[in-house]
């Protein structure tokens, strides 16, 4: 898991690889004191997600492999 940063968008999106599956948010890089309940989050038809609670963005990296159980 990493966090994609530009000049023009300090809160990027959190780019993540199959590996990282199931999202959730909270992150474990988030501070404790930000958190919020853990709500999972599906990537899986469009590559990228909105926590409804903090507003993160999450993406899958760009040739990221999700497989099937």
């Amino acid at each position: 898991m990493s966090t994609a940063t530009s000049a023009t968008n300090p809160q990027a999106a959190v780019e993540l690889d199959g590996k990282d599956l199931p999202a959730h948010c909270p992150n474990p890089l988030m501070p404790i004191w930000s958190s919020h309940p853990r709500v999972f989050l599906d990537l899986t038809k469009t590559g990228h997600a909105k926590c409804p609670y903090c507003g993160t963005e999450y993406c899958m990296k760009p040739g990221a492999v999700i497989k099937a159980h």
